[in-house]
């Protein structure tokens, strides 16, 4: 179960508006007021001001909580989980304790305090923890109201994992006027991320034939380790010529074994879903029925156009999956820190979502 921008800022916009809200730290003596709210995913525009400091609603400027900013916590949030969004947002942002406290407001959050784990050379002791929020959706509180969780939990505050990349090269004829360099650059990283999960699965990477000529670590991306080279070689797709040529263009196909193909990828950074989709259904079509996965890798704030697109009806018969960015570069960060061998198919399901069945309404056909 995972929470999107939307709820959160749908929750947030459910709270009364005629009214200011204290911190969830009693320390902390200013209020809070919403002044607007952007439905589906923000921004949410906030005025704060410090009355014993002489401030004044009045004089309070407007500041905004932005969707980049809401993603990113929402991203963060399972179930009965505490978050510390100090650490989600890696001290950036200097409206965080403001969403904070929001969120806090609204029925299904909670604020706590779990134990610490705290380690030393000789031993470890459990110490009272900072403050986090917690996701409870089946035990809901009061609209408005800020409440307490009294929780068990204890954690152990390993630092948090980055994905990285090194430097690489973009061909100039990938920069065009649609795709800036900076939008060629993170579809090129979540290949490059893509290439090296595939390496630490045992599975063989096609990058589409027009952005081979990336640079990565002085290599051409067809000279990386676990590289088709010509998809001539795998005989699930040489097979059928219609499907070679549908598959050239493919950002990203896993083949194993030379004879399984366990997912079919589109980046799909800054363009629209629907050329990925109907891509992979080209393919699809040109295919006997085969088992595999039919994925769209896309930014996190792209998960509602991802599932609208992918439940057209045109669409369907692909029983497309959504790969986010964030569970790529989880995987990622990963396979860069352990060597995992060994792991099954469903795993790799673990890390994205289904997309059919999962719009709140049904695609209808206009």
């Amino acid at each position: 179960m995972r929470l999107t921008a939307s709820e959160l800022v749908s929750a947030i916009d459910n709270l009364p508006k005629d009214r200011t809200y204290t911190y969830i730290n009693p320390k902390t003596k200013g209020l809070i007021k919403i002044v607007s709210v952007t439905r589906p995913e923000g921004p949410i525009v906030i005025k704060r001001f410090d009355s014993t400091k002489g401030g004044t609603l009045e004089n309070a400027r407007e500041e905004s909580i932005s969707p980049e900013m809401i993603w990113r916590v929402a991203n963060a949030f399972f179930p009965n989980q505490p978050i510390n969004l100090d650490r989600v947002l890696g001290g950036s942002y200097n409206t965080r304790s403001v969403l904070e406290t929001l969120i806090a407001h609204t029925p299904q959050f909670y604020f706590c305090y779990p134990g610490r784990i705290e380690s030393t050379i000789s031993n470890s002791q459990i110490k009272r923890g900072h403050k986090h929020v917690m996701w409870c959706p089946e035990n809901p509180h009061q609209l408005g109201v800020l409440v307490k969780a009294e929780t068990d939990i204890v954690i152990s505050e390993v630092p948090i994992a980055d994905a990285f990349y090194d430097a690489l090269v973009v061909p100039d004829e990938l920069v065009t006027t649609e795709l800036d360099i900076e939008a060629v650059r993170r579809h090129s990283q979540i290949q490059i991320a893509l290439i090296k999960i595939g390496q630490q699965l045992g599975f063989r990477t096609w990058i589409a034939q027009n952005d081979k000529g990336i640079k990565y670590q002085n290599k051409r991306l067809v000279e990386m380790e676990g590289v088709v080279n010509s998809l001539r070689d795998e005989r699930i797709i040489s097979a059928f010529e219609e499907a070679y040529k549908a598959a050239l263009l493919i950002d990203c196909i896993w083949f194993k074994n030379g004879k399984l193909m366990p997912a079919v990828m589109e980046v799909e950074h800054s363009t629209g879903v629907t050329s990925g989709l109907t891509r992979m259904k080209g393919l699809q079509d040109a295919l006997p029925p085969f088992l595999t996965r039919y994925v769209i890798v896309a930014p996190d704030e792209d998960r509602d156009k991802v599932l609208r697109e992918a439940n057209r009806p045109q669409f369907q018969s692909l029983n497309v999956r959504y790969f986010p960015y964030s569970a790529v570069e989880e995987l990622y960060s990963l396979c860069q820190r352990r060597k995992i061998r060994g792991v099954t198919e469903e795993f790799l399901d673990s890390f994205m979502e289904p997309t059919l069945g999962q719009l709140e309404q049904p695609y209808v056909v206009q």
